[in-house]
This record gives C-alpha cells, sequence and structure tokens, in this order.
C-alpha cells in the first residue's frame, strides 16, 4: 500500500475512535462510571488549580455527578476540526439533562476539547465546556436570563457561547434585533 493510502485510513480510524471517545463519555457520566470517564483522559491531564492527573480530575467530577440523581447526555453533533498525526481538536454540541430536586434541568452545551493519541489509543486532552443555555424544562430560557442552575452559577452568565463565533458577531453587527429577541 502507498503512503497516502496509509495515512488516509489512519485519519478514518482516528476520526471513528474521537467520536466513539465523545458517546463513551456521556454513557460512562450518565451510568456514574466514574473509573471508565476517568480512563478517557490522557493519564497526566492539566486540572488547572487541582493538579495534574487522573485522580485530580476525580475531584472534579465525583462531587459533581453526585449533585444529580439521574442524568442524560445526548451527543447531538462532533466535528473533529483537525487531526495532525497524534494530536486533534474537535467540538461536540450535547444536550443535557440533569435531576436536581424537583428541577429537570436541561443544557444545551458545547465541548471544546483536545485530544491525543497515546500508544495507539486516544483520549481527551482537555475538554472545555461552554453553554447556550440553562433552565428548568418547564421554563423559557430567556425568563431566567439563560442561566438557572442548580447550586454555583457556571462560569459564563449569561452564556458566552455565541460571541465564540466570530461569524456570529460580524452577522449581527448594526442591527436592532429587538424584533427578534428580547434578550441579545
Amino acid at each position: 500500500m502507498d503512503q497516502a493510502l496509509l495515512d488516509r485510513i489512519d485519519r478514518i480510524e482516528s476520526h471513528q475512535a474521537i467520536q466513539q471517545l465523545a458517546v463513551r463519555y456521556a454513557m460512562a457520566v450518565d451510568a456514574r462510571d466514574v473509573e471508565t470517564w476517568l480512563g478517557m483522559f490522557v493519564d497526566d491531564i492539566d486540572c488547572g488549580r487541582r493538579g495534574k492527573g487522573r485522580e485530580a480530575l476525580r475531584t472534579f467530577i465525583e462531587p459533581a455527578v453526585r449533585d444529580f440523581y439521574r442524568t442524560v447526555h445526548q451527543i447531538t453533533g462532533h466535528a473533529i476540526d483537525e487531526i495532525d498525526g497524534d494530536r486533534a481538536r474537535g467540538r461536540v454540541y450535547c444536550r443535557a439533562e440533569h435531576e436536581f430536586g424537583d428541577q429537570w434541568i436541561v443544557m444545551a452545551c458545547v465541548y471544546h476539547d483536545t485530544y491525543e493519541r497515546r500508544d495507539g489509543v486516544w483520549y481527551f486532552a482537555g475538554r472545555e465546556e461552554d453553554f447556550f443555555f440553562t433552565c428548568d424544562v418547564l421554563e423559557r430560557p430567556q425568563d431566567v436570563d439563560f442561566v438557572r442552575w442548580p447550586g454555583p452559577t457556571p462560569k459564563h452568565n449569561p452564556p458566552m457561547m455565541l460571541p465564540r463565533f466570530p461569524s456570529w458577531t460580524t452577522f449581527w453587527a448594526g442591527q436592532d434585533v429587538s424584533a427578534i429577541t428580547r434578550r441579545p
């Protein structure tokens, strides 16, 4: 086989493996399979102030999933923007639902991911979550300023997702949008 064909096959197999990683992530969170979830990240994952490594990551995920009795994470789209050898970047769209007491919190979010292949296996090397809205299933997102979250408010209030798209800002620049939204 020529090298070009082998490279194409490697990209296709990498694409498939990375997409399965996102699906397996959602399934592990919903099943509360913390060990599987941790194993999807590189062993030296940088957890910022929490430190490095999977045990540092555990200090985030275990308390987070104990805040909700049931969750349902639905992967609605996955774009792998770049695969360069053993590194890749992508975005995962997700609708996540969380039971919190009498509330059923719905979140439309996107993960900005980096991936690394080590010893032939693809892992998350970084995962940054951003969201379009969070609210109870019986609410309209606009009615809660796009943010209803039990406990500490997510880092962006209001959500900063849309301005992250350069085309979004350009598209709406100078436009009066008051007829189509009450919360630009």
